[in-house]
């Protein structure tokens, strides 16, 4: 079945060079010029990725996120023109899976758009072989890989893919302490791009979630200076 991606951007120039070199990979590709259509379009068609630029009229693109997250979990790039830090991070607290800043070059977009559609394909996979149960069990946590479902005493916790894959990928190593970049490498896919600083981010959401008191962790811990691990 072929992907559909949803361009959300009011600059019409890069809406086309965008759905060009996307339908050269062969991907549907969809259009929206502001956060309202961006919106609606995003539950008409439901799209197996988004790229969502931040400045659009009607509706900004972090609302545009924050809506479409209460209903969906797409994975969103978020495209910024921004350099300021708070804006992508922001962008990242309600739920992006990455940003990438303009002007940026069409080789490393489609790297991440590849790179997500991985991950999206491997979670469809697990859904289908949800019967044959993967599972892991440690400390307080259950984790069923089939159905990215994440228990901590035995009450469910609402993660994005992104997250799960990234507790997952920590808690089946126990102790072993992950550089951000060994984690951009094997969590988010990217071998060449990315910043380091969406780990961060994606750590502190995911703290907020699975810790008693996010402040002190104690479970998804921070090694000074080389990266993150965790603790059972």
């Amino acid at each position: 079945m072929e992907k559909k991606v949803l361009v959300v951007d009011d600059e019409r120039p890069i809406v086309e060079i965008l759905k060009i070199n996307l339908q050269k990979e062969g991907y549907v590709v969809f259009e929206a010029y502001d956060g309202e259509e961006a919106v609606n379009k995003a539950m008409m068609i439901e799209p197996d990725l988004i790229l969502l630029d931040v400045m659009l009229p009607k509706l900004d693109g972090f609302s545009v996120c924050k809506k479409i997250r209460e209903k969906s979990s797409v994975p969103i790039l978020m495209l910024t023109a921004r350099e300021e830090e708070v804006d992508k991070v922001l962008g990242l607290e309600l739920g992006a899976d990455d940003y990438i800043t303009k002007p940026f070059s069409i080789r490393e977009l489609m790297a991440r758009v590849k790179a997500n559609m991985r991950r999206t394909d491997a979670a469809a996979e697990n859904e289908k072989r949800a019967k044959e149960s993967e599972q892991l069990e440690i400390g307080s946590f259950f984790l069923d890989y089939n159905r990215y479902e994440l228990y901590k005493n035995g009450k469910l916790i609402d993660l994005t893919i992104r997250e799960f894959d990234l507790i997952k990928f920590l808690a089946s190593q126990p102790n072993k302490v992950f550089s951000r970049q060994s984690l951009l490498e094997s969590v988010w896919d990217y071998e060449y791009y990315g910043d380091v600083r969406t780990v961060d981010v994606t750590v502190r959401r995911l703290r907020e979630k699975v810790e008693d008191d996010p402040s002190e962790p104690k479970i998804i811990m921070t090694k000074r200076g080389v990266g993150y691990y965790f603790q059972p």
